[in-house]
């Protein structure tokens, strides 16, 4: 349970980070933040994986940068299922995704259960 929440906040500091970082990526407040945290927790646990496997050929021929697009991808169906949350284009969630790949590595680093 403890590493969930550990997740959930890591989650919720990367999507802040990015907020403040890109112009197109916008929330309209505190709790819409949270909810996407949750939302795209969610579907990083249960739909990422199925999409990797599914892409595994892709994946392997471009040295796993195609997990970037997949990260992109999970970042828009957050958007789609959130109402108070907006990204303006594919690049936009692509370099997000960077960023937030970015952040979570150094948070999961910095709160790493010993």
């Amino acid at each position: 349970m403890r590493n969930l929440l550990i997740r959930f906040f890591i989650n919720a500091a990367a999507l802040w980070v990015v907020d403040r970082i890109f112009h197109g990526i916008i929330f309209w407040d505190d709790q819409s933040l949270l909810i996407a945290a949750i939302v795209f927790g969610l579907l990083n646990a249960f739909l990422k994986p199925v999409l990797i496997i599914l892409t595994l050929p892709v994946n392997i021929l471009t040295l796993g940068f195609f997990t970037i697009i997949i990260n992109a991808i999970i970042l828009e169906l957050t958007d789609y299922f959130i109402d108070r949350f907006s990204i303006d284009s594919f690049t936009t969630a692509i370099l997000a995704s960077l960023f937030i790949s970015v952040i979570s590595i150094i948070l999961n680093k910095v709160f790493k259960e010993k």
